[in-house]
């Protein structure tokens, strides 16, 4: 260990470093810096949405807001128009909205993940996670929610903890995502303080993934030639799901479990199952 010392000291005085410096190690053990504050302008909650409108438009996103079900449901259909598959994440936000069922009535292909947490996907075996991920990148569009909309920068940030797997907003060529006006948030300090204890510690592990999604995917390494959609969708949506999008729709509110075209009440059938019944297979794209 002298040794080590000594050659770090001799590297030190050559950088005009001070020999004492703390180490690494007690560097590591100092008190973390205050938030970040007054970098950037503090925005007014009342311009939290234009505000990430606004940058969201500018990294090539969608921005749409529905008033009402009737509303969310047209944007729905002219977002999906030429879709013939969807994949859905399991964000509580799309079983309020009765999604799947939804959109099976329209003759979409429609597989989602599994509900609950990494224990339950688990208990459900390998056979639907890998009938999930197939279906994701057959599929034309990706539905998820998001766990905060971050204004500041026009960012989607989306967790595993809520969405399962990240394939729905990743592989698909359009990803949609539905938000509520009460996950905007002004910063990415409130983000990561949010992040940081918005779980009981028991969750933990089912956040490990946390992505923050700043427009369409894009890239310009060949001849600075800017191409979207190479590495990850090439559209991106942002839906403003306000509180009367989930008020009890006529056709959708006895239906949320039940498999569409069986009146009878069976189970629903798994992801893979569900997309032979729709007639949609797992090609690649």
């Amino acid at each position: 260990m002298a040794g080590r010392e000594e050659v770090i000291n001799r590297i030190r005085k050559a950088l005009g470093s001070p020999p004492d410096r703390p180490s690494a190690a007690t560097e590591r053990n100092l008190a973390l810096p205050s938030p970040l504050m007054g970098i950037l302008p503090t925005i007014p909650p009342e311009e939290l949405l234009p505000k990430f409108e606004a940058e969201f438009a500018k990294v090539a996103g969608a921005a749409h807001r529905a008033a009402n079900r009737q509303q969310l449901e047209e944007i729905l259909r002219t977002l999906l128009a030429k879709a013939n598959s969807v994949v859905l994440s399991r964000n509580p936000l799309l079983a309020e909205l009765n999604l799947a069922p939804l959109l099976r009535d329209w003759g979409k292909g429609v597989c989602v993940w599994p509900a609950g947490g990494a224990q339950d996907a688990a208990a459900a075996g390998e056979a639907p996670l890998r009938a999930f991920a197939e279906a994701s990148f057959a599929a034309s569009v990706g539905i998820t929610g998001v766990e905060f909309v971050l204004a500041e920068t026009g960012s989607l940030v989306v967790t595993s903890r809520t969405e399962g797997a990240q394939l729905a907003s990743l592989a698909p060529p359009v990803h949609v995502a539905l938000y509520r006006r009460s996950q905007l948030v002004a910063s990415l300090d409130e983000v990561l303080e949010r992040l940081s204890g918005a779980h009981a510690p028991e969750d933990a592990g089912s956040g490990r993934s946390v992505v923050f999604i700043t427009g369409t995917s894009r890239t310009a390494d060949i001849e600075q030639i800017l191409i979207r959609g190479v590495h990850g969708p090439g559209e991106v949506h942002a839906i403003l799901v306000e509180a009367e999008c989930l008020t009890a729709h006529p056709n959708n509110s006895a239906r949320g479990s039940e498999n569409p075209g069986n009146k009878s009440g069976s189970p629903k059938l798994s992801p893979a199952s569900a997309l032979r019944a729709s007639g949609t297979g797992l090609p690649g794209r």
